[in-house]
């Protein structure tokens, strides 16, 4: 199961306390003060990584804490600062905090974010020092370290989102053309997650099978256009079994403008799937439907090598 939306609980650590001390050896009785500073809190620090997966980790672990920073001692030593904890999360992740509102996303694999911010550390003693008083027992408290509530949300990033209607056999496709292993099975919603590929540099998703309303939440809805915003391009999956193609097509158009028009501008190629199952004859019939897209139309099959090869091409140009 891919988990590409999360809620988890993050703190950063607290820092040291300052120390009240004074220096005391055996020929210096009553020595200055010489209580030493608290150490910083460690930060919590999100770090871009390239495994899709690995929002999963947080299914069950939801709450995370940095280091605190150690108190500060004597003879004007600093406490030890605390660890930062690096949390990572795929390429693509918008974050966002649930209180405030603010919003990060991590783009790139290797990227990092300081989410929250580690607590200071209180000054010790010797810094109360003066003329008029030379035994301060004054001394601050390390400060709290930031908490806060994260959406961590995946949009996937990937060149070309291959998309259509439950079963047109996106995922036999993307087995063709990139050897991804996807599941592939008879019936519908057979693709419950995305599942990327690289062909040639160029990373393909084979996207969860829309329905009508998915724009509305219905079925695996939201979930399957929020990953297509984050594509360069889309490919319209329509099967050649289709009882009306052009209406599949302006269905799925319809799906997307809902969500969000901007959808609608992307660069797009038709493909006809499953081409081996109609003669000829009535492939050419299903792409005459098609030309009022005026849109690319390929048809393909995944029994077909030349198709097959086509595609590829095409793709690359898409790119």
């Amino acid at each position: 199961m891919l988990v590409d939306e999360i809620i988890i609980q993050i703190e950063a650590g607290n820092g040291g306390d300052g120390k009240a001390s004074f220096r005391r050896e055996k020929f210096v009785p009553k020595g200055g003060p010489d209580g030493g500073d608290g150490g910083n809190g460690g930060g919590v620090i999100i770090r871009g990584v390239e495994d899709i997966t690995s929002l999963n980790k947080f299914r069950f672990k939801k709450e995370f804490k940095a280091e605190n920073g150690e108190q500060g001692e004597n003879k004007k030593k600093s406490g030890a600062n605390g660890k930062d904890l690096v949390l990572t999360v795929p390429a693509g992740t918008v974050i966002k905090d649930i209180g405030t509102e603010e919003a990060w996303e991590i783009v790139r694999v290797g990227e990092e974010i300081l989410i929250a911010e580690g607590g200071k550390g209180g000054r010790g003693n010797w810094h109360f020092r003066s003329a008029t008083n030379q035994t301060p027992t004054e001394f601050e408290y390390g400060t709290y370290g930031r908490k806060r509530e994260l959406l961590l949300e995946l949009r996937l990033i990937a060149d070309i989102g291959f998309i259509g209607f439950p079963s047109v056999g996106k995922s036999s496709l993307l087995n063709e053309l990139i050897s991804v292993g996807a599941k592939v099975a008879p019936y519908h919603f057979t693709t419950l997650e995305p599942n990327l590929g690289v062909m040639d540099g160029i990373i393909l998703a084979d996207l969860p099978g829309l329905i009508e309303g998915a724009s509305e939440g219905k079925g695996l809805g939201i979930k399957f256009l929020r990953h297509i915003r984050r594509t360069k391009a889309l490919v319209h999956c329509i099967g050649a079994d289709s009882k009306n193609p052009l209406k599949d097509y302006e269905d799925i158009r319809k799906e997307l403008s809902d969500y969000d028009k901007e959808l609608l501008l992307k660069p797009e190629l038709i493909l006809i799937t499953k081409s081996d199952l109609v003669s000829p004859q009535d492939l050419e019939k299903i792409k005459d439907k098609l030309k009022k897209t005026k849109r690319d139309i390929l048809p393909v099959s995944i029994y077909d090598y030349d198709q097959i090869q086509a595609v590829k091409e095409r793709l690359e140009k898409l790119a």
